[in-house]
């Protein structure tokens, strides 16, 4: 770019937040434009530097020439943005997360992941015949802000008074509303093995797919590992699901264990293989299955060899074990070394989790090295905390991941 070198110019007017320095191009629309600083008609761009911040900014000015008045527009370089301005445009969403009693704990561990989500609280009571009494504290407050909830579905007894507060927070005229729900509880009852059958999972998919839209749109529903893939398509068009995994905790987990490099994989079904095996493809699999031998059915081995490894097994859920201790026996049988085992959600009825021993003593057909459980079912984490060979994979940072989508 050319200029003709022009006559010393007259002084510009003063102004308060533009300095005059002549070795810069300084330009603002309330000024007249001077004659001296018109380009020639060839010129497409100039730079110039405005000294009217508390650091000096560069900018890229655009001309549109060939016309009177030149239109000018100031662009800013994105090389001359200091790292902490763009660390601030990418800012975290600010999320403001109401939960359920029972998910009070896992609440807090999640607002602990970031400074970005500020813990909001319900007041449950209920009326003397029983019913909700519930209360959103400064509903006001909480106008144009991203919206969460954090739910359990552990009883039918506790799902209305949760739906209540689903259905009332996103017409408190927030920006955005996500529902986290971590286990969707009728996710086994998915499908009609004879006339009469009711899929309550598709029944549960109904009710949440008609919760009321936000300004910004349908509701977000996080679910973790739900029983069936194709339950995804149970829910309607206002809910969008967001399905997320444990599986990346429990992958974590063995690569801190001292036999990390003598992993199997064990899947007690055709199904658990199906639902989780492209996740753990990089471990050596084996694929147990239930055949019936007269009037019983047994688990045996249908490929794979788990002499001499850590075997863990893997599946979605647990709620009596019966499926997962003949696992654990024949895989002992064959000569497993240790043998531990994972589920997104420990169920767990009636103390069930009782039947699972500690392997204390390298004896794996007495019991499990680890069992593995997430926080998603909090009734089950209170009772078992603390106590071989149980642990518990927190979804905190994965939730407080996902809050910010």
């Amino acid at each position: 770019m050319s200029y003709t070198q022009p006559p010393p110019p007259p002084a510009l007017p003063s102004h308060p937040k533009l300095t005059t320095n002549p070795s810069h191009c300084h330009f603002s629309s309330l000024l007249p434009k001077p004659p001296h600083l018109r380009p020639l008609k060839h010129c497409r761009k100039i730079r110039c530097e405005l000294t009217s911040f508390d650091n000096p900014q560069k900018w890229t000015v655009d001309c549109v020439t060939g016309s009177d008045p030149i239109h000018i527009i100031l662009k800013p370089l994105p090389s001359s943005l200091p790292m902490a301005s763009t660390a601030e445009l990418k800012s975290s969403k600010k999320v403001c997360l109401f939960y359920s009693a029972e998910m009070k704990s896992l609440a807090e561990r999640v607002a602990a992941e970031s400074d970005a989500i500020e813990l909001r609280s319900i007041t449950w009571r209920t009326f003397e015949d029983g019913f909700p009494n519930l209360f959103i504290a400064n509903a006001h407050g909480i106008r144009g802000q991203h919206v969460a909830f954090l739910a359990s579905f552990s009883s039918p007894g506790v799902i209305f008074e949760q739906l209540s507060v689903i259905y009332a927070l996103p017409k408190l005229f927030v920006s955005s509303f996500t529902l986290v729900l971590p286990f969707f509880p009728t996710g086994t009852s998915e499908r009609m093995e004879e006339e009469g059958d009711i899929a309550t999972a598709f029944t549960l998919a109904r009710i949440l797919s008609n919760v009321p839209i936000s300004r910004g749109g349908p509701t977000s529903l996080v679910i973790y590992d739900i029983h069936a893939l194709q339950e995804r398509f149970y829910f309607g068009d206002n809910v969008l699901p967001c399905f997320e995994s444990g599986i990346p905790l429990l992958k974590n987990r063995l690569q801190q264990l001292p036999d990390s490099d003598n992993i199997t994989v064990a899947f007690p079904d055709d199904g658990a293989w199906k639902r989780f095996h492209k996740q753990l493809q990089h471990f050596p699999t084996i694929v147990c299955a239930k055949v019936r031998e007269g009037d019983q059915r047994i688990v045996r081995i249908k490929e794979g060899d788990p002499k001499g490894r850590h075997v863990v097994i893997v599946d979605d859920l647990v709620q009596s074990g019966g499926t997962l201790i003949e696992c654990q026996k024949v895989l002992a049988k064959h000569g497993a070394a240790k043998i531990s085992a994972y589920v997104t959600h420990g169920i767990f009825p009636n103390r069930s989790w009782e039947r699972f021993g500690h392997d204390k003593n390298g004896c794996p057909e007495n019991g499990l090295a680890y069992f593995w459980i997430t926080d998603s079912c909090p009734l089950t984490v209170k009772e078992v905390k603390n106590k071989p060979p149980f642990e518990v994979l927190s979804l905190a940072s994965s939730i407080a991941a996902t809050l910010q989508i």
